[in-house]
């Protein structure tokens, strides 16, 4: 019997299930890390509670097996993300996947202003998607229609921001931490604060840091990952 038979054969006797919490590596999706998982695994039943965008980074968990049956749970957790907005410019997507587009110059905004902004988009707030997202409308994902040229309109949905810390702000960049609902889009709160200061902003980068309490720090590498779960299913055969 082959060491794939076998392992199929193993899956299927045992009440397999697993979480494990992942670094995405920068420009993979979320599916490219399900995908590196479920076939290391020889499983079908593996998913992700949370996508990140390619162009973030950090805690992604991903559920195999039984543990599949939690992701709802995790999807609603809080999450925690860093990461850095650039004033004075803008971008169709928000993030650096469109090109930059100047709009002001930045130079007379000051951290007094920036704190004010943030202080309107902190708590119980009016949030409207970025077109570039996964969300469907009428059916499609509404990045693909935003690819397209085609407009779609995208409805408030309310979101909590609990906490929008800055921890630097320099030369036009300016760093933060924040602690947030599902359903929050972060290249969103750059959207707003770029138009709160009348500047433009996107997302030069992003972290997630937590789910839950579930921490980054207690994440694996992706390409260490797979290598323990090969030597785990020899180990194991």
């Amino acid at each position: 019997m082959s060491l794939e038979s076998r392992l199929d054969q193993i899956m299927e006797e045992i009440p397999y299930g697993e979480l494990f919490l992942i670094n995405k590596p920068y420009q993979w999706t979320s599916f490219d890390v399900v995908r590196k998982v479920r076939n290391t695994l020889k499983i079908k039943k593996v998913g992700h509670a949370g996508t990140l965008d390619p162009l973030a980074t950090g805690l992604l968990i991903v559920c195999a097996g039984k543990m599949t049956k939690q992701i709802d749970t995790f999807m609603g957790q809080e999450k925690e993300y860093t990461g850095t907005f650039v004033i004075g410019a803008t971008t169709d997507s928000f993030d650096l996947e469109q090109p930059i587009l100047p709009v002001a110059d930045p130079s007379g905004i000051n951290l007094e202003q920036v704190l004010l902004a943030v202080r309107q988009l902190t708590g119980i707030i009016q949030q409207v998607p970025p077109t570039h997202s996964a969300i469907k409308v009428d059916g499609k994902r509404v990045y693909e229609s935003a690819r397209k040229g085609i407009s779609v309109k995208m409805d408030p949905r309310e979101v909590t921001v609990s906490e929008f810390e800055i921890t630097r702000f320099e030369n036009a960049e300016i760093d933060f931490r924040i602690v947030c609902s599902k359903g929050t889009y972060i290249r969103s709160l750059a959207r707003d604060l770029g138009e709160i200061l009348g500047v433009g902003a996107y997302m030069s980068a992003l972290c997630r840091t937590r789910i839950g309490d579930n921490f980054l720090e207690k994440s694996w590498e992706l390409d260490e990952l797979i290598e323990e779960i090969k030597s785990r299913s020899h180990e194991d055969l």
